[in-house]
């Protein structure tokens, strides 16, 4: 089609000239008809490659954006709202006429998103990095809802259905202190301990419920941690409890209860975290 529309710009002007001859133009106008044509001609050209290197630079931002999407999502950040409206924004774009101009709007959204899932992967790389430690000791650092999570095994840290820490249990939370505490950016982050049971209800007794313990559970390992031998900051941390609501395993065999009967200390996100997360789904 671009090499049809030529020839019949290149027909056309052919055509325009022969007529302005045959209607008395003068060699001067005829030359000035011709080279408007010819100007007409290279502006087309250069707006074709335009056009191309655009195609080639917008296909490259989609390959790139999907590449930081897949990675997000093998890591565990949850981008589904952002999936939904790339979607939304691809038919769109699709649907656009070929103008130069609105190629280059489609562009410049696609790098800007691409930026930004660049740095929240780069945030969540570098934090990992630095909890590299922990998952040397056993622990497992995983990201859940857009944050980074350690997650310590209940059945270590306290006897069954109690709140008392055992002494592995005090062990393992010394040494996820020491290695907070040795840390400046670490060490000035915010966390939640938050207790997780599996779903074997708990009837009376101190807790009266699987609540009561998961909540008793997170204050115990608080306690532990902003005191004489965890030595983390007060200011920066806080408790709750979940009971069983929210398993990592299935609660139909014995080895996903005993996933599920833990403690996670939640690193929780800071204030510049959270608004280039909301910008990527607005």
């Amino acid at each position: 089609m671009k090499h049809r529309a030529r020839l019949w710009l290149g027909l056309g002007i052919v055509g325009t000239t022969l007529g302005l001859a045959g209607c008395g133009y003068s060699e001067q106008e005829w030359q000035a008809q011709l080279d408007k044509y010819q100007r007409l001609l290279a502006l087309n050209h250069a707006t074709e490659q335009k056009l191309a290197e655009s195609d080639r630079a917008l296909d490259a931002a989609r390959q790139k954006v999907a590449k930081l999407e897949g990675d997000l999502s093998a890591a565990g950040v949850d981008i589904t709202k952002l999936n939904r409206d790339l979607e939304s924004r691809s038919t769109e774009i699709s649907q656009l006429s070929s103008t130069l101009e609105e190629r280059e709007k489609a562009l410049r959204e696609y790098q800007e998103r691409a930026k930004l899932l660049e740095a929240i992967k780069q945030r969540f790389e570098r934090l990992r990095a630095k909890l590299t430690e922990l998952t040397r000791l056993g622990l497992n650092v995983v990201i859940r809802r857009n944050r980074m999570i350690i997650s310590l095994p209940g059945d270590v840290l306290f006897p069954s259905g109690q709140d008392t820490l055992t002494k592995d249990g005090q062990a393992i939370l010394l040494k996820v202190a020491d290695v907070i505490r040795n840390d400046p950016q670490l060490l000035q982050r915010e966390y939640q301990v938050v207790g997780h049971t599996d779903n074997k209800p708990l009837r009376g007794g101190a807790f009266k419920d699987n609540w009561g313990l998961s909540m008793m559970r997170a204050r115990e390992v608080l306690l532990f941690l902003v005191g004489d031998k965890g030595q983390m900051p007060l200011e920066r941390w806080s408790a709750g409890g979940l009971g069983d609501i929210d398993p990592i395993a299935t609660n139909d065999t014995d080895e996903g209860r005993q996933k599920n009967r833990r403690c996670e200390l939640i690193v929780m996100p800071s204030a510049e975290e959270m608004l280039s997360l909301q910008n990527i789904v607005q």
